[in-house]
């Protein structure tokens, strides 16, 4: 008796794990409301009759039919086309629905007219009274999901004017589309009789030939469960989680019935092939490739189509350059939403499952649906979002420590011995700020800035830095895991990225000079060594010129307090008067904000202009070396404070630097969230408004088709994610640099980012065009630099809390100097007498302003009566002492803790690397047992005796 080696290794049944991609014999691709409640967004089921078609160059002569035998076993029916019988569509030839630009016929060759070409008459036929089926396909083609035949899917959109010159390269282009076996329909704009869409449909023939070429990993068989031990424990641990269910549920996780086309199913995936595609679990062709798969084949196709003779003539992004194209995008799956509740009717698409339970504000407490995002937008922008969400997640915590930091400075405000002794200083008589107008003031008149210091300055901010620096490495460190859990789920882990195309700038510029590709084993432009080193020292000068610039932008903001102090301290409004360092502080950091603003305008000018001087040689180098440009420019634009020199307050420098945190984080926020979504708002409301000036009614406007609806949408940003990372990392720069100065920020980085998911996700699926769906397996060169920040947090919090705050010079005052000497550090009564220690004293005769008597600053120097003036004193040198060696012994303390962290957390589970392994071996041994039953299936079916071993 033959024994399958599955029958033979017996697994106990296990939970299984999330896998976004869905076994397809339990799951399809859309929700199963949407077939119920919108017919247009299924193609019509009924297959025609086929006929035996000639095959484009290139092309398998082999197809099949793969049905499975309740989702495990599988048989092969041969026809015409062993392998491809029912996927091809009938003749294209004979389509009667399809729009032909008659000024660009003539160009198409004749052959390829009769054979792949889709025709149309211009003018249509009037036809018989409709029936109920050809109702139900107009609706389907004016959903503008269809082709006019309401079968064929629309993958992909191309926009064209017809004005535009570049008639020949498109005619080629699109004859060679049609060669490589995709299905194109020609369509008109309805508002605009200059624009021209081409509908792409990619059939099933095409998209087998190239998922396999991609090596596109498809589901083969539900998920056998792999470990005795993982049973036994979940067996017992049933009783626990029947006693969870009573327990009420998490408010923040989406219920699965709001999510039903993401059901818990669990599949072996396998790169797919067709000679092998017997192994894979094909219930129904039209839905086995998912619409973001769809789309991403056709765009591998469109890069490597060429439209002229020439090995670099080729690709929709040099078409799109050169003005051939206006624009190339995957069609969204219809509107984001509808007039019946999502509650009662389901949803209509993935894009109005998305805005219901996702982009909608009134979500902004929940989970969001990763798997979702990641089918609908693709793993690269999937991953973002996944990232944003971690990060968001992980700042609760240090949102939480920062605020009861915050509330402690509060709540012992009045009690603080240092604002106790300047609030009672009514006799203590401070030396002028300035050399004219500033008057003598009593210590006491600064008794509310000496309180508002202590919020920021008191004992928990050593603490909330070494937090901070730990909470990041932890940050970083369980993200990795996350990602690998991500990568995993989304059947990443063995994807590589694909020999990427090289800009037609750098071909142009290199074209002479030719080496072999070590990877694709051809020759391409080369750049020599010399060359590279001479471009990149050129990058490298404009970038520390920048740097210079900013710093000469930060002196101007230091010369401009020093001539505002004066301003204040002789206002007429006596407030101001009275608080001219707020009102110095306060204007210099708006003044700082609009520098900011207007020098990162200057900013990705230059970018721009010294990575093109660069001459990267693909795109992802240009976006990385672009990516580090715009970051080194930014940060070091927003973290470069003014200095404080001649403006310390007698309760310490920090409040000054607290200050130009809090406002500059704020007022950037807000900016950055209008430009997101304010922006684009008003940009479609012009379009629409333009659209209103042409004559076009909203009754019009409402029965656009959906690619047209796209086309008026804004595309997404010219560098992709960039901007959007590189506002997060700024962020989190923000949040872990200057922490020590600023407790708040994390908690306020925690709401902008709340409100951030929201926006991002509105805005992706609401208000820019669907981008292409693209991979990636981590967020690329951003991981890199987040590291970076997180080192760089480290020195500077340590340089922070020993050079700006005042804990170490009361740290020293307390051991030293205080009531409390070598009785070690107790209360608040060790810092008694602090403030008149750090105070010298001054001789007002020496201002020549006709002032007598004494003044005292902030400083440790000697008094005017000692036998060394205005020198420095031996507690100066103690203070300084004290706050080096605080800095050496914080890094080494904090970097060691972050190192140890780090060694503790492994990047990937070990539940993780088991299962991996573990799937690794099924899978191979899958793949030989299907093997073998097909090869025993087809013995038996042609009468041949077979053997129980290997053939």
């Amino acid at each position: 008796m033959n024994t399958s080696k599955s029958e033979t290794v017996k697994e106990h049944p296990l939970k299984p794990s999330r896998r976004s991609m869905p076994c397809l014999a339990q799951s399809q691709t859309h929700p199963q409301s949407l077939s119920k409640h919108s017919s247009f967004l299924q193609p019509n089921r009924v297959q025609p009759q086929l006929q035996p078609q000639p095959l484009s160059a290139g092309t398998s002569a082999a197809a099949v039919d793969a049905v499975s035998e309740r989702g495990r076993r599988f048989f092969i029916r041969s026809s015409f086309h062993p392998l491809f019988s029912s996927g091809f569509p009938s003749d294209v030839g004979k389509d009667k629905d399809t729009y032909t630009d008659d000024s660009e016929h003539g160009n198409y060759d004749a052959r390829t007219d009769q054979s792949l070409l889709i025709q149309n008459k211009l003018i249509r036929q009037k036809t018989e009274p409709r029936t109920k089926s050809s109702l139900k396909s107009d609706a389907m083609v004016s959903s503008g999901l269809f082709f006019k035949d309401g079968k064929k899917r629309i993958d992909y959109i191309l926009v064209y004017k017809k004005s535009s010159p570049q008639v020949e390269k498109r005619s080629t282009f699109e004859k060679n589309l049609r060669a490589e076996g995709l299905m194109l329909e020609r369509e008109p704009a309805v508002t605009n009789s200059d624009i021209m869409f081409v509908k792409i449909h990619c059939p099933w023939e095409t998209l087998c030939k190239y998922a396999e070429r991609m090596n596109i990993r498809m589901p083969f068989r539900k998920k056998c469960y792999y470990t005795d031990w993982r049973s036994k424990t979940m067996g017992r641990l049933r009783n626990i989680r029947e006693l969870k269910s009573w327990l009420p549920r998490n408010p923040m996780k989406l219920d699965k019935e709001a999510l039903p086309d993401l059901e818990e199913t669990d599949c072996y995936t396998a790169p797919f092939s067709r000679a092998r595609i017997h192994h894979f679990t094909i219930n129904n062709k039209d839905s086995f490739f998912s619409n973001s798969t769809r789309s991403r084949i056709v765009h591998h196709v469109l890069q490597r189509t060429k439209y002229e003779d020439g090995k670099s003539k080729m690709g929709i992004n040099r078409l799109l350059n050169n003005g051939t194209y206006e624009a190339a995008f995957p069609p969204h799956e219809g509107s984001h939403k509808s007039r019946h509740p999502i509650k009662t009717h389901g949803a209509q698409n993935h894009r109005h499952l998305l805005y219901e339970r996702w982009a909608r504000w009134g979500m902004w407490y929940k989970y969001q649906p990763l798997d979702l995002i990641r089918r609908y937008f693709g793993e690269k922008i999937g991953l973002y979002f996944a990232w944003l969400g971690w990060y968001t997640g992980m700042l609760i915590p240090a949102a939480l420590v920062g605020l009861f930091v915050f509330l402690y400075g509060l709540f012992t405000m009045d009690s603080s011995q240092v604002s106790k002794e300047i609030c009672e200083a009514n006799e203590t008589i401070m030396c002028p700020m300035c050399e004219r107008n500033c008057t003598l003031q009593k210590l006491n008149e600064s008794c509310i800035y000496a309180k508002v210091t202590h919020l920021f300055d008191n004992g928990g901010t050593v603490f909330f830095a070494i937090f901070m620096a730990i909470w990041a490495t932890v940050f970083l460190e369980f993200w990795k895991r996350r990602r690998a859990v991500l990568t995993y789920d989304w059947d990443l882990i063995d994807w590589e990225d694909e020999e990427e195309e090289l800009r037609p700038q750098f071909e142009a510029k290199y074209s002479q000079v030719e080496r072999v590709n070590p990877i694709t084993g051809k020759p391409e432009p080369f750049q020599p060594f010399p060359d590279k080193l001479s471009r990149l020292m050129v990058s490298v000068s404009g970038i520390f010129f920048m740097i210079s610039l900013v710093l000469t932008a930060v002196f101007a903001v230091v010369v401009y307090r020093l001539v505002a102090m004066e301003q204040f301290a002789s206002f007429k409004w006596y407030f101001i008067k009275k608080y001219w360092q707020f009102a110095t502080s306060g204007t210099g950091v708006c003044i700082n904000f609009m520098i900011i603003m207007s020098l990162n305008v200057v900013y990705e000018k230059v970018a721009y202009l010294l990575t093109d001087l660069e001459h990267p040689r693909t795109e992802s180098e240009w976006e990385n070396s672009f990516a580090l440009k715009m970051f080194l420019f930014q940060f070091v634009n927003l973290n470069i404070i003014s200095a404080k020199w001649r403006l310390c307050h007698p309760s310490g420098c920090l409040i000054d630097l607290c200050l130009q945190m809090g406002v500059i984080m704020v007022l950037k926020q807000m900016w950055n969230n209008f430009m997101e979504l304010g922006y684009p708002l008003l940009q479609n409301w012009w379009s629409r408004r333009k659209m209103k000036r042409r004559g076009q009614s909203m009754e019009n406007k409402i029965s656009l088709p959906q690619w047209e609806k796209d086309w008026n949408l804004q595309p997404m940003n010219l560098h992709g994610l960039m901007d959007e990372y590189l506002e997060m990392v700024l962020q989190f720069g923000f949040t872990t640099i200057f922490v020590a100065a600023f407790p708040l920020a994390p908690l306020l980085a925690l709401l902008n980012n709340i409100i951030e998911i929201r926006l991002d996700a509105y805005k992706f699926v609401t208000q820019w065009r669907r981008p292409m769906p693209a991979r990636a397996t981590d967020i690329g060169i951003w991981y890199g630099i987040l590291e970076g920040i997180g080192v760089l947090a480290v020195i500077t919090n340590a340089f922070v809390i020993a050079i700006t705050s005042d804990y170490i010079p009361r740290f020293v005052y307390a051991y030293k100097y205080g009531p409390c000497t070598d009785q070690g550090y107790r209360q608040e009564k060790c810092l008694k007498g602090y403030v008149n220690s750090s105070l010298s004293v001054f001789d007002l005769s020496e201002l020549g302003m006709g002032y007598s008597g004494y003044c005292r600053y902030r400083d440790y120097r000697a008094p005017p009566w000692s036998s060394t003036p205005y020198e420095f004193t031996l507690q100066f040198w103690h203070v300084l002492a004290a706050r080096l060696a605080f800095i050496i012994v914080f890094e080494h303390l904090v970097f060691g803790i972050k190192s140890f962290i780090a060694y503790l957390i492994p990047d990937i589970p070990k539940d993780l690397c088991d299962r991996m392994r573990r799937e690794k071996y099924l899978v191979q041994e899958m793949m030989y047992e299907a093997e073998l039953e097909h090869l025993q299936r087809e013995r038996k079916k042609n009468g041949k005796q077979y053997h129980h071993e290997w053939p």
